[in-house]
């Protein structure tokens, strides 16, 4: 156990159900401390343990946005698509001015800093990424000035943006843990990348953080961005019907969606909130069978959580995995499934149980992609599941045919 935990720990995969809002109360009680001053000083520092040594030392209000330290991503709220058909949009956004609208592309967010001729990348969970992307950070030296830059990563070649499984060719994924930022040195050197800048949170010695976006907006459109960067393009709606027809032109374009945010929002790292909504379509969803259970972390670790799930070949009917998931069922579902799942194993490999394929479940997904790392040859980017399917069997499980029908063009 102690050398698993080891592993877990290096390669970012301890998932131990804590969360980060409970680390910053006990600090907080630790050392006396305001809180709302804790949660502060995290934003400003993305570093937990940084934060636990200022309230230590009392000296939380020296938190600081720095060059070359990340921070965490402001993040935008989701919304589902039938629910943006009138004024509710308008009302979550409590605009009084109009929204802005912005392509949600199909990449990797990430930060780019610069401070005289040291450039870093770092990715959304605050990885240095300076090792896999070389020729940006080269690129990104002979921009003027220091900064920064808060954007997406995609793959584009030829004119047009490339989907994310030409990405992932670029940045390879480690088979056990699911690390997107392992370089594939086979096939990745040849995939161009594109930074698309959408915000700028330092420019020219100037914290931004407290200066509304279409400022912000001001300070990046100077920096006259040339390829491989951009600046995001936005479209300003003044009311529902111009949301609703950039929705369907941004789904016609193949992007994901739309990024609807208020012109008078701060940033605020790490959060969460009504100023940022992002706007998907409906997400697709495949009928599947689980094939193999596992117990889970943390305050998980006694139930059978983690299920692996297959779709069927038409042809020779060969059950064949397509993914896994372990988020979207309640507690008492999953204790229910545990129980299941126990009766059903046909073998059992440590934490891992292979289970009779008789339990269906409706995975959701952003997207699906060609990959080599499940037998099916597809895998699912961001799978969840939507709901137990009592009412199907085996036979109303999704083929591979059905699925490859799914991909992009």
């Amino acid at each position: 156990m102690e050398g698993e935990a080891i592993v877990k720990i290096l390669t970012g995969d301890l998932r131990i159900g804590l969360k980060e809002g409970l680390v910053e109360d006990a600090i907080a009680a630790a050392f006396t401390a305001d809180p709302a001053e804790i949660r502060h000083a995290h934003m400003l520092t993305g570093d937990i343990g940084e934060t636990a040594s200022l309230a230590r030392d009392g000296k939380l209000s020296e938190a600081t946005l720095r060059l070359l330290v990340p921070v965490k991503c402001m993040l935008a709220s989701p919304l589902a698509r039938d629910e943006t058909n009138d004024q509710p949009l308008f009302e979550q956004l409590s605009l009084t001015a109009p929204v802005w609208l912005e392509p949600k592309y199909d990449g990797i967010r990430a930060q780019l800093h610069k401070s005289g001729g040291e450039v870093s990348l770092f990715s959304r969970d605050l990885r240095r990424l300076n090792e896999e992307f070389p020729e940006l950070l080269d690129s990104a030296r002979q921009l003027e000035g220091d900064f920064i830059l808060d954007g997406e990563l995609i793959a584009f070649a030829e004119g047009r943006k490339l989907g994310f499984a030409d990405l992932q060719k670029r940045l390879g994924r480690r088979m056990s843990h699911g690390d997107l930022f392992l370089t594939n040195e086979s096939e990745g050197s040849s995939v161009p990348l594109r930074f698309i800048a959408f915000d700028i949170l330092w420019h020219h010695g100037e914290n931004l953080l407290d200066r509304p976006l279409h400022q912000r907006r001001e300070k990046l459109d100077a920096m006259a961005l040339k390829s491989p960067f951009q600046a995001i393009p936005i479209h300003i709606a003044n009311d529902p019907t111009e949301i609703a027809a950039t929705f369907k032109q941004a789904l016609q374009d193949h992007h994901e969606g739309l990024i609807a945010k208020d012109p008078e929002s701060l940033y605020s790292p790490g959060k969460r909130g009504k100023s940022w909504i992002k706007l998907k379509g409906v997400m697709p969803t495949l009928d599947c069978v689980v094939v193999a259970a596992e117990q889970g972390h943390g305050k998980r670790s006694d139930v059978l959580s983690d299920y692996t799930f297959a779709i069927r070949d038409e042809k020779s009917g060969e059950l064949l995995v397509i993914g896994k998931a372990y988020s979207g069922l309640t507690d008492s579902e999953i204790e229910e499934l545990t129980e299941h799942f126990q009766r059903h194993t046909l073998r059992k490999e440590r934490r891992k149980h292979h289970v009779e394929p008789n339990l269906i479940l409706e995975i959701a997904f952003d997207s699906i992609h060609l990959s080599p790392r499940h037998s099916s040859g597809l895998a699912l980017r961001f799978p969840r599941i939507k709901s137990i399917r009592r009412d199907k069997n085996l036979a109303d499980i999704d083929t591979l045919q059905s699925s490859k029908a799914l991909l992009p063009p």
